[in-house]
């Protein structure tokens, strides 16, 4: 019983602490990358094709939201947080394991899944930045 409690106990301060920094992170002005109106229409039209599968409080997840705010770019992302919730289940049968940051890329009918912030960075400055 005592176990229990402090699992619950930690969980509540673990979802709290994310969502603090999660929220300190939208009052934090991001540098955004400034493009003519026709070079924001290419990448705009490029990031279609992108999207992020997140934890709302994860703090690798905020940083690669971070990143895509820099760069100025539309990724649609998907909360997979939820158990048994629709985009945790995709993440699950198509990637093959529910970790997150994940960002599937989807070029020439093939679809990519990739893993860890780092990686998910340097990427998305490569192609956006």
């Amino acid at each position: 019983m005592r176990e229990q409690i402090m699992k619950i106990l930690l969980k509540a301060f673990r979802n709290g602490l994310g969502a603090l920094i999660a929220l300190i992170s939208r009052l934090i002005p991001v540098k955004k990358v400034r493009r003519s109106t026709q070079e924001q229409e290419l990448a705009d039209a490029k990031a279609k094709n992108i999207v992020l599968y997140q934890f709302f409080a994860c703090p690798f997840c905020i940083m690669s939201r971070r990143v895509i705010r820099g760069l100025n770019i539309k990724i649609v992302t998907r909360d997979a947080q939820t158990r048994g919730g629709q985009y945790r289940e995709e993440l699950l049968k198509e990637a093959g394991k529910v970790q997150v940051p994940c960002l599937k890329i989807t070029e020439n009918g093939k679809v990519t899944w990739m893993y860890e912030s780092a990686v998910i960075k340097a990427y998305l400055e490569k192609e956006f930045g």
